[in-house]
């Protein structure tokens, strides 16, 4: 499994907007990344300037949100739904789309239970749980 440091994701980041803008050839993940990135004008000021912010911290607890971690948890869920994993994304998603009326809407619904799976795996020392996950899914 890749795990990127922070500096690897963020560089992925900004060089997946600095091709499409540049009309660079890209590969599907860039693609899809510079898509999202496009859906979330908020950020374009902090990609369109990557020297500026390359390495800004985001206090978990602020009230600022992290648009390298939106992102990222944006990706994660484009391919947990692509690949089907864990069992019974893709049905979520598609009930969250239709309750929505958006897929974006949709992902930003499950970002929130990605995000309390995780915190529920750190603070009890585990593997994250998908279990977890989908009950909170299944709350949405």
């Amino acid at each position: 499994m890749f795990q990127p440091t922070r500096d690897e994701a963020r560089l992925f980041l900004f060089e997946s907007w600095r091709k499409r803008r540049a009309g660079e050839l890209l590969s599907p993940l860039e693609d899809l990344t510079a898509l999202l990135i496009d859906k979330h004008p908020e950020y374009h000021a902090l990609f369109n300037d990557p020297e500026r912010d390359r390495d800004k911290d985001f206090a978990p607890d602020g009230d600022v949100v992290n648009p390298f971690l939106h992102l990222m948890m944006h990706l994660t869920i484009e391919e947990q739904i692509s690949i089907g994993q864990p069992h019974g994304i893709r049905e979520q998603f598609a009930r969250l789309t239709q309750k929505y009326q958006s897929e974006h809407e949709a992902q930003h619904a499950m970002m929130d239970c990605l995000g309390e799976m995780i915190w529920q795996a750190q603070r009890n020392k585990t593997a994250p749980d998908a279990a977890v996950y989908l009950n909170c899914l299944e709350r949405q």
